[in-house]
C-alpha cells in the first residue's frame, strides 16, 4: 500500500503542475509583441495566440510603383513577430517540460 501513497502524490505534484503551465499558457496569450520593418515604415503588432491585433503603415512608404517593397516590409515584420511569440512559448513552456522523456508533451 506504500506504493499507493507515493502515486498519490505524483497526482498531486500532475495537478499543480498541470495548473501551472495553463496559467503560463494563459498569460502568454494575454501578451502584446511588436515587431517593424524598413526603420519603423511598417509595425505589426500581435497577441500570444498569435493573432494579428494592429498593422501600422507609414505613409511615405506606400508607392504604388513598388508594391512588392512594401509587401516585403509586411512580410519581414510579421514573421519577426510570430518568431517573437514562438521564442517566448518556448521559454516560458519548456520550463515545464524540462526532463521529461521526449514525446511526453
Amino acid at each position: 500500500m506504500k506504493g499507493m501513497g507515493n502515486m498519490g502524490n505524483m497526482m498531486k505534484q500532475m495537478q499543480k503542475m498541470q495548473k501551472k503551465m495553463m496559467k503560463a499558457q494563459d498569460e502568454l496569450h494575454e501578451m502584446t509583441f511588436e515587431a517593424s520593418a524598413g526603420g519603423g515604415m511598417v509595425t505589426i503588432t500581435a497577441n500570444g495566440k498569435k493573432e494579428i491585433t494592429d498593422i501600422k503603415i507609414e505613409e511615405e512608404v506606400v508607392d504604388p510603383d513598388d508594391i512588392e517593397m512594401l509587401q516585403d516590409l509586411i512580410l519581414a515584420a510579421t514573421n519577426d513577430v510570430l518568431k517573437q511569440i514562438d521564442d517566448k512559448t518556448a521559454q516560458t513552456m519548456g520550463q515545464f517540460t524540462k526532463g521529461l522523456p521526449g514525446g511526453m508533451f
